[in-house]
């Protein structure tokens, strides 16, 4: 009996509520939802990169992994940006999407320094662990370059580079889209559609 009298009491401090607060209440709710969510799935990914087998040969390993990977993300992001529009909280889902997909992008790149890295002898000035393949993409990523590890071969400055210009990408433009789905979530949700 005391658990019934427990929730009647529940219920009655709900109903009287403003329903500002409640709002307020349910998107704190569906924030700590969407970070739990997001620090799953990053954690997922990282436990995977660290233990998965990545045995692949350079010639078509690290190409294979790149574009499949890239083309993830792409798809991630694409699936993301309607549902941040659709979303009752689009500002929480534009943070979730964020810190789901960038650490997808980060690991599909050291994934692939990994496994070039590997494969030829050489390819950087040390030979990379998985941690040092993920410690080279977050130096490449925030421009910082320690030069502790360098790119020699061709193929890892290709790849080297073409993190550069993908980093700009995804700073510059779908940081700006996310941001873009964001605003006009919030304008539908304001519209009530």
């Amino acid at each position: 009996m005391p658990r019934d009298v427990t929730r009647v009491r529940q219920d009655a401090q709900r109903t009287t509520r403003p329903p500002a607060e409640l709002d307020r209440i349910r998107a704190r709710r569906q924030a700590i939802r969407a970070l739990v969510r997001a620090s799953i799935v990053t954690t997922v990914i990282i436990c995977a990169y660290f233990n998965l087998p990545l045995t692949l040969s350079v010639d078509r390993g690290a190409a294979l992994i790149l574009v499949a990977g890239l083309l993830v993300v792409t798809t991630l992001l694409i699936w993301q940006l309607r549902s941040v529009v659709r979303s009752p909280y689009p500002r929480v889902r534009t943070i979730t999407a964020l810190a789901t997909a960038l650490p997808l992008f980060l690991l599909v790149f050291a994934t692939t320094y990994y496994v070039s890295g590997s494969s030829v002898t050489g390819a950087f000035s040390e030979p990379l662990s998985r941690l040092d393949a993920l410690y080279y993409t977050v130096t490449v990523f925030s421009t910082v370059g320690f030069g502790d590890i360098v790119p020699v071969s061709e193929l890892a400055r290709v790849l080297t580079m073409a993190q550069m210009i993908a980093d700009v990408v995804l700073v510059g433009f779908v940081v700006r889209v996310m941001v873009a789905a964001m605003r006009k979530g919030i304008r539908r949700q304001a519209s009530g559609s």
